[in-house]
């Protein structure tokens, strides 16, 4: 009786190690379709694959098993949406050899994370990332254009780079300076989900955002346990979220910091494809 409760024992380690395994280590495909009447035609069908919080995380080497899944999904531009780097463990070399494959796949837009607002290497990792072909987007706006019809992408830094003043007026200060004055539909990369109503208030239309690594752990009808900034049983963790004319993607991200694994909350890579109909 003694030996058969050991062996239960053993084989409920091994599931469980085996389940905690896999939930770490397989990249899921979150695909979602974003609607608007002011979709540019010429965008209906535009993809946006969307990778954050990697925390030089490794899927393969060389991050190839993130590579394909990327290719895969055939987007027309990449959204990197901050901690790509980790700044407990740095490794740069990680991110370059990611940022190198990526933007073969397609154009490659990046904003920082709280990791990289740490990292007193940031400027120098920087110019490395844009010689490789990467637009970093620091609080400022540029404009996709496809058959003379065009939508904006905007960037801003977290907030953590502007110390001055609190968060959200630091974001609101970000915000006023990155965003055009042309009323075009505009999306936006920001690593903070946690700053919802501003984006709704400086009139964005879609946010990509992480930075909660999907509350790490997942607890069946009830969501993410714990996120940074947002403490026990965060409002924006994963999904889709929408307040008046703005819509909000959360990545749970792909990567893990100072909690080593995930629980029930696997590692997301995001497509999200726009449309106008």
């Amino acid at each position: 009786m003694k030996r058969y409760k050991w062996v239960v024992l053993f084989i409920s380690i091994l599931i469980v190690t085996v389940w905690l395994y896999r939930g770490n280590t397989i990249i899921e495909t979150t695909e979602l379709t974003i609607q608007s009447d002011y979709i540019p035609e010429s965008f209906d069908g535009f993809r946006v694959a969307q990778v954050s919080d990697l925390h030089n995380a490794m899927f393969g080497k060389d991050n190839q098993k993130l590579i394909d899944a990327l290719e895969n999904v055939q987007p027309d531009l990449i959204a990197i949406t901050g901690d790509v780097i980790d700044s407990r463990r740095t490794d740069v070399d990680v991110a370059y050899r990611f940022f190198e494959a990526a933007k073969s796949i397609a154009p490659v837009y990046y904003v920082t994370g709280n990791h990289e607002a740490r990292l007193d290497v940031y400027p120098t990792f920087q110019a490395r990332v844009e010689d490789i072909g990467v637009q970093v987007l620091r609080n400022t706006s540029i404009a996709l254009t496809k058959n003379n019809e065009t939508i904006t992408l905007t960037g801003v830094d977290d907030p953590l780079f502007e110390q001055a003043l609190s968060e959200e007026a630091t974001m609101m200060n970000q915000l006023g300076r990155a965003l055009p004055e042309a009323s075009t539909y505009t999306m936006l990369l920001s690593h903070r989900p946690e700053h919802f109503s501003l984006y709704e208030q400086a009139g964005v239309d879609l946010v990509f955002s992480g930075h909660a690594h999907g509350g790490q752990v997942r607890l069946p009808f009830i969501g993410g346990l714990i996120a940074p900034h947002q403490g026990w049983l965060p409002q924006y963790t994963s999904g889709k979220y929408e307040s008046g004319e703005t819509t909000m993607i959360v990545s749970r991200g792909l990567g893990n910091s100072l909690f080593p694994f995930r629980v029930n909350n696997p590692p997301e890579l995001i497509v999200v494809t726009l449309t106008n109909r």
